[in-house]
């Protein structure tokens, strides 16, 4: 556990009575034999954009390092086929190694295709990316945004994937300073580092996403972050009630919150990836997809694990 003091007071930061943005990512649902369950994945994308929360595809929640670019296509088609028109945001993932260097062909690539389907691409890191000073990182996100209409940047810490980082913040600094950046997903499952985004985007540019991917601390979006969380594919539905009660100033916001915080604890406890497969579990029992598999190659939970998710169910309501 991390129990590092702060110097940032947060309680000055409180952002009450705010419309939220929600961005969810998707579960991409699979058969029993391990294809996309497309009536599955086709309702979720459209329950999701119901709720009002902005639907995210071929995001980590959809397994888009494991999938190739027959599944991504397909998932960007069925998304497009449901929304019409309506807006959605994509993973522009780039596969390398260590020693990689930095690959913009590719990330063009990546993005025409989400662009070409009406998405908005979301800037996955890659070794080639990372592995490089502070304002080299900054030139790649100028030479990607010269390749798109707008993106969404993306920190990943390396607990999560070895692709990752968390940027210092002059580095960050760069990347918000882009015009075509209109946000970044921040996942560093720490809080202090994302205070500190928030202090630095209301600073220099307010109209700057920070979108927390803290799936331990979805309390974020009180200081002033939004969200875009795996979590919220388990239930979009009470997320949005939730947000709605934050904007109306309804202290329900923090019972709500405490329910969905205890799901996602369990939900992401380690290894974190399974939290994957416990999302398909979860999906399963309140009836959304037809199985509980998850991807071969992702961990799976035991099934004793059912019958928590069944209590949290009953406890949200929702079983």
């Amino acid at each position: 556990m991390n129990t590092q003091s702060t110097t940032i007071d947060p309680t000055t930061m409180l952002k009450p009575r705010r419309k939220l943005t929600g961005i969810s990512a998707i579960l991409l649902t699979l058969t029993s034999d391990h294809q996309i369950d497309e009536e599955s994945l086709r309702n979720h994308v459209a329950r999701t954009a119901e709720h009002g929360l902005i639907p995210a595809v071929n995001m980590d929640t959809g397994y888009v390092h494991l999938i190739d670019d027959d599944w991504r296509r397909r998932v960007l088609d069925i998304t497009k086929e449901t929304l019409g028109g309506g807006p959605f945001v994509a993973g522009a993932f780039v596969k390398d190694n260590l020693d990689s260097s930095f690959n913009l062909d590719e990330y063009a690539r990546q993005m025409g295709m989400i662009e070409e389907h009406g998405g908005t691409p979301v800037i996955f890191q890659s070794f080639g990316l990372i592995e490089q000073e502070g304002d080299a990182i900054v030139e790649s996100y100028q030479q990607i945004a010269d390749q798109c209409d707008k993106f969404i940047g993306f920190e990943l810490t390396k607990e999560l994937a070895p692709f990752g980082s968390v940027y210092d913040l002059e580095t960050y600094a760069g990347m918000m300073s882009i015009e075509k950046c209109l946000g970044a997903k921040h996942s560093s499952f720490r809080r202090e580092p994302e205070w500190q985004r928030l202090q630095l985007r209301d600073a220099n540019r307010p109209d700057f996403k920070v979108f927390t991917g803290n799936d331990f601390a979805i309390d974020m979006v009180q200081y002033g972050s939004d969200y875009l969380l795996g979590l919220s594919t388990f239930a979009p539905d009470l997320f949005a009630k939730r947000d709605a009660f934050w904007e109306q100033g309804d202290s329900a916001f923090y019972e709500l919150n405490d329910l969905l915080q205890y799901l996602g604890f369990f939900a992401f406890r380690s290894p974190g990836p399974g939290y994957k497969h416990t999302a398909a579990q979860f999906l399963n029992l309140r009836g959304w997809c037809n199985t509980n598999e998850t991807h071969p190659d992702s961990p799976q939970r035991p099934e004793s694990d059912i019958a928590v998710l069944k209590e949290l169910g009953e406890r949200l309501g929702v079983l």
